[in-house]
């Protein structure tokens, strides 16, 4: 609730808004990019559930904090990976800024940057965790060919 001014009028449309459903949730959001069409698709908060719980697709997001060494790290083997997978059909490598962006599905915990997930196109509420690998190229792929649905087999640039 927001009101610009607040009275027991005010509370008493709130309370029966909810009541009936019709409220919509506020959600912490970086505005929407205009141009997304790297090999890492940015993900915001009014964008997740369009992105990531996209039933097309299977999607493996980085969630980060800007100021998070780990992540500044990951970043160069992240894009890497987004440019090795880019002409994936069904597979979309993401990454969401954590500190800006509310997460909007609750089966997707961050507690410590970054943390990876992925998201068969099948199992959205069911993410894996990516846990315990070296968060390098070789892991991160070895990760993605465990977990996807669909794969085409083509030959690795040398």
């Amino acid at each position: 609730m927001e009101p610009e001014e607040f009275d027991s009028d005010v509370l008493r449309q709130f309370v029966l808004a909810f009541k009936k459903g019709k409220l919509k949730p506020i959600v912490k959001s970086q505005p929407v990019p205009k141009n997304n069409k790297g090999p890492v698709k940015v993900v915001v908060g009014n964008t997740f559930d369009s992105i990531v719980m996209d039933p097309k697709n299977d999607v493996l997001i980085e969630f980060y904090a800007p100021w998070c060494g780990h992540c500044k790290k990951l970043e160069p083997v992240y894009n890497e990976l987004g440019k090795k997978y880019k002409n994936e059909k069904n597979l979309i490598i993401a990454k969401m800024d954590a500190t800006a962006n509310d997460v909007t599905n609750d089966h997707y915990k961050v507690e410590g940057f970054p943390t990876i997930y992925f998201a068969p196109k099948d199992k959205k509420n069911s993410p894996i965790r990516f846990e315990g690998g070296d968060r390098d190229l070789e892991h991160l792929s070895k990760f993605i060919e465990e977990h996807a649905t669909k794969l085409s087999r083509t030959k690795e640039e040398l």
